[in-house]
């Protein structure tokens, strides 16, 4: 194994950093009210750059398994104790998930019990689980299987007051099991973004990540690498384009369209990260900030989403918030509404950067 396949690749480091940067500024505004579009998800069909996100992420947690388990592996490493690990490792994220929706009001009658981290962690399990257990051929099936499986159970199987091939948000497949198995602890009450059976293709996701890097730890030269990653982008987002015409792109659904499309989007922003990066060594700034966030990026992510929901229920007065105090003090009194609101969010995105780069400087990653 040369150098190149061996050591971390920084702009794995760099294209997670600024995607939980990303979160992290769409899921705090300055109002809920003032969001420019581009920074709202698409209200049902189509897309915008806010729906990339998520999927960047799991597409990320596919490429990061081999990196974490080859050396393992061809060092002698049990493959049940490796489960054990991943089984370990999704349940904290799952437990991760669970506390931030329960705390501080415990209610778990009420309580949303599906939510990002948790799909996270499922996810990363059969993903992980697939890639020591299975081989490429294995896992390439997997991965067509679930898309076109996903499909067809979407448009081919009948709903009860609906029929097949409704996708509205209340007559689609995936909504009806979600609201038989967890009525009254969805997002949405009658459907959930996170739900269920929208799972499986999530977990595509994640299988077409593993594929990408296991490609970047081949043999071939970095051209070879930049170029496939580039072409293969290319491909996946066109078909993805093509496929969302009769099945549509839809982030709440996690259709096999929307699957194919971000991974696509992800292939060409990777190539382009790992050619600036890891290739020609273009370093600097730009860079070293996405990087500082990637290092600790379900750290930055929780502690975030926790002092944003902390900062919610400090009163200051009866009508407003210590949140809304400082997004109308500090940011709307001399931004106005939507600018303002944009400011106090990378303002807050600006403040946790710097908590991690003082954990960057100390060394300190923490690993779930």
């Amino acid at each position: 194994m040369t150098a190149e396949t061996a050591r971390r690749l920084d702009s794995l480091d760099a294209f997670r950093g600024l995607t939980i940067a990303a979160m992290i500024l769409v899921n705090n505004p300055g109002s809920w009210s003032y969001v420019y579009a581009p920074l709202g998800h698409a209200a049902w069909h189509g897309w915008t750059p806010t729906d990339l996100i998520f999927p960047y992420f799991l597409f990320i947690v596919g490429v990061a398994i081999p990196f974490s388990f080859r050396r393992r592996l061809a060092e002698g490493a049990n493959r049940r104790s490796l489960l054990g690990h991943v089984a370990r490792r999704s349940a904290i994220l799952v437990a991760l998930g669970l506390a931030m929706r329960a705390v501080p009001d415990f209610d778990v009658t009420t309580m949303r019990y599906y939510g990002v981290l948790q799909r996270i962690g499922l996810v990363y399990f059969v993903a992980a689980s697939l890639y020591l257990f299975f081989g490429r051929r294995g896992r390439a099936v997997a991965t067509v299987s679930l898309l076109l499986g996903y499909w067809a159970l979407m448009m081919l199987v009948p709903v009860p007051g609906f029929g097949a091939g409704d996708l509205s948000p209340e007559g689609n497949l995936a909504a009806w099991i979600d609201r038989a198995l967890l009525y009254g602890h969805l997002w949405q009450g009658d459907w959930d973004p996170e739900g269920l059976l929208s799972t499986l293709p999530a977990i595509a996701t994640s299988l077409l990540g593993i594929m990408t890097g296991e490609w970047l730890r081949t043999e071939r030269t970095p051209a070879d690498k930049v170029r496939v990653l580039l072409i293969t982008g290319v491909v996946f987002t066109a078909v993805g384009w093509a496929w969302g015409l009769v099945f549509p792109i839809n982030k709440n659904l996690w259709t096999s369209s929307y699957v194919v499309f971000t991974a696509g989007t992800a292939l060409l922003l990777l190539g382009a990260l790992y050619w600036a990066i890891d290739v020609r060594r273009l370093r600097g700034w730009w860079e070293e900030w996405m990087v500082v966030y990637g290092r600790n990026a379900i750290v930055v992510f929780v502690a975030s989403g926790m002092v944003a929901k902390a900062m919610g229920r400090i009163r200051l007065g009866e009508r407003t918030s210590l949140y809304g105090w400082i997004y109308e003090t500090l940011f709307r009194s001399w931004g106005g509404d939507y600018p303002g609101s944009l400011a106090f969010a990378l303002a807050y995105v600006a403040s946790w950067l710097g908590v991690m780069w003082l954990f960057h400087a100390r060394r300190i990653y923490i690993k779930i």
